[in-house]
């Protein structure tokens, strides 16, 4: 952003970006739903070492896919933790996350800049929308363990098929 730019307009794009962001995940979800099921799998996990997501389906064809973590979302208390701060999240695995973190105060926009935020779901992937956008990403999965919900974003999608 220029120096020129007031508070109030700095703050309109802003908002317009991150419409923007959510309005382009939501085509990527499609176009994922559409080509490869995404979004009807049968079991999901994450290998926080190797930094793969991995999607299983009932008819035994598995996705696979490089992934970051933008960060978690509290169901009890309300909160989105950012994956740039995060105890749990390997700092390999948390660019995309800095990348928010670097836009957030590019910006002055403040949920991108604080470690924990009290925010709604729907906020929380506003969040990793714009990490998504801003690192090139091919989409975005919420995933649930217990009361934690994990936003991550992820690369290009391999797929193997069912052994027959």
């Amino acid at each position: 952003m220029s120096p020129n730019h007031s508070p109030e307009s700095k703050s309109q794009l802003a908002a317009q970006f991150i419409e923007q962001a959510r309005e382009g995940l939501a085509q990527q979800t499609a176009a994922h739903s559409a080509s490869w099921h995404f979004g009807s799998e049968e079991n999901w996990s994450a290998d926080l070492d190797a930094g793969i997501i991995q999607f299983d389906f009932t008819d035994g064809t598995q996705a696979s896919a490089a992934m970051q973590v933008v960060g978690t979302y509290n169901q009890l208390d309300g909160t989105f933790l950012w994956g740039w701060d995060h105890p749990s999240i390997p700092e390999p695995l948390s660019k995309h996350a800095q990348l928010a973190l670097q836009w957030g105060e590019e910006n002055e926009v403040a949920e991108f800049k604080s470690r924990k935020v009290e925010c709604s779901e729907d906020e929380a992937w506003s969040f990793a929308a714009v990490a998504n956008r801003l690192a090139k990403a091919n989409g975005v999965y919420r995933g649930t363990s217990d009361t934690t919900l994990i936003f991550m974003t992820f690369g290009e999608v391999q797929l193997a098929a069912a052994n027959s």
